[in-house]
């Protein structure tokens, strides 16, 4: 019962409806199985991957990942004074976003050819990204209770300083052909798309921070000035 529960609770949270209080009284076990689905799209990532490690093929990467994006949301909105935030709560949030990479597992290569088939990697990919990046905006807004601009700042300042980690550490090609299924590492249009992506982000990133700056400072001031009068 409690998995029929947790899957009618995940399509209500995928298409941006609030899940059941089954979720607040199950959460350890809502978790378990949101980073369960989590290991399967590692697992389904890389399974047809002939180039995959080992901790790829076993889908670690991908636990290992949720883990890490977690921590970074959770400290990047800490300062602004979200409610209900805890580690817990975002760890649980992103583990409940992980069915649409179940998308990636589609072995479109072996019906369709490599060029077309790497388009519709890039698709899936598109897709997921814009997904997950709305729910982050709706978890945000629902369960931590920022509004207006707060949200967008936010939701996009963790994943531009994500990608300007990756970008710093000159990963970005590889980390971009290993998510559409590239093979080729010289595959045309590979390298334009996360030069893009990585400049998007590196332009973003200072004006996000000047008005999280700003934000957090609003933050602390609205909690220490009631005390103070």
């Amino acid at each position: 019962m409690l998995l029929k529960q947790f899957l009618m609770d995940e399509y209500r949270f995928l298409t941006f409806r609030a899940p059941s209080a089954a979720i607040r009284e199950h959460r350890g076990a809502y978790l378990a199985l949101g980073l369960f689905v989590t290991w399967l799209a590692g697992v389904g990532r890389y399974w047809d991957s002939p180039n995959a490690l080992p901790w790829q093929h076993l889908g670690l990467n991908s636990l290992i990942y949720v883990f890490l994006l977690a921590l970074v949301i959770w400290a990047a909105v800490l300062p602004l004074g979200p409610r209900n935030w805890s580690y817990r709560n975002v760890l649980l949030f992103i583990s409940l976003t992980a069915p649409p990479a179940l998308l990636y597992a589609i072995p479109v290569e072996v019906f369709l050819p490599l060029p077309t088939a790497h388009t519709v990697n890039s698709v899936f990919l598109a897709i997921v990204a814009f997904w997950r990046v709305a729910l982050l905006f709706v978890f945000l807004k629902r369960v931590a209770g920022l509004g207006g601009f707060t949200i967008i700042v936010a939701a996009l300042l963790p994943l531009a300083l994500v990608v300007d980690g990756i970008a710093l550490m000159n990963l970005e090609h590889v980390v971009y052909q290993n998510m559409v299924g590239l093979r080729d590492p010289e595959q045309e249009g590979a390298g334009a798309v996360a030069r893009f992506v990585c400049l998007a982000a590196a332009g973003l990133t200072p004006v996000l921070m000047a008005r999280y700056g700003w934000m957090v400072y609003k933050a602390r001031e609205g909690a220490v000035g009631p005390q103070a009068g």
